[in-house]
């Protein structure tokens, strides 16, 4: 059963701009030479306008662990990462199922 991972970013107040450039610019080009697990980031409009929402979807556990330390292991994504940590406030992640009803990305 595949396994859905939600992140959330609180991005510090006045910097999302920054935060999108940098992923425009570093951090999609790095994850887009790994394994295609994404299924959307997205950006807040209303109410959480400093957030950025990240969708993952992986096979089981493993998938999910492997695509991680591949990630974490390219130099690349690692350099990303660093730019981008002190423009985050918090980060939440849940690990989610789908439910036995209803669409599934």
């Amino acid at each position: 059963m595949a396994i859905f991972e939600l992140r959330t970013y609180d991005v510090v107040v006045g910097k999302m701009a920054d935060v999108v450039e940098l992923y425009k610019t570093q951090g999609w080009p790095a994850v887009a030479k790994h394994p295609p697990r994404l299924v959307g980031y997205f950006t807040g409009d209303i109410g959480a306008i400093n957030q950025l929402v990240h969708l993952w979807k992986f096979n089981d556990d493993a998938d999910r662990r492997a695509f991680w330390a591949g990630l974490f292991s390219d130099p690349e994504f690692m350099a990303f990462a660093k730019q981008l940590r002190p423009l985050l406030k918090h980060q939440e992640n849940k690990l989610m199922m789908s439910a036995p009803w209803g669409p599934t990305p």
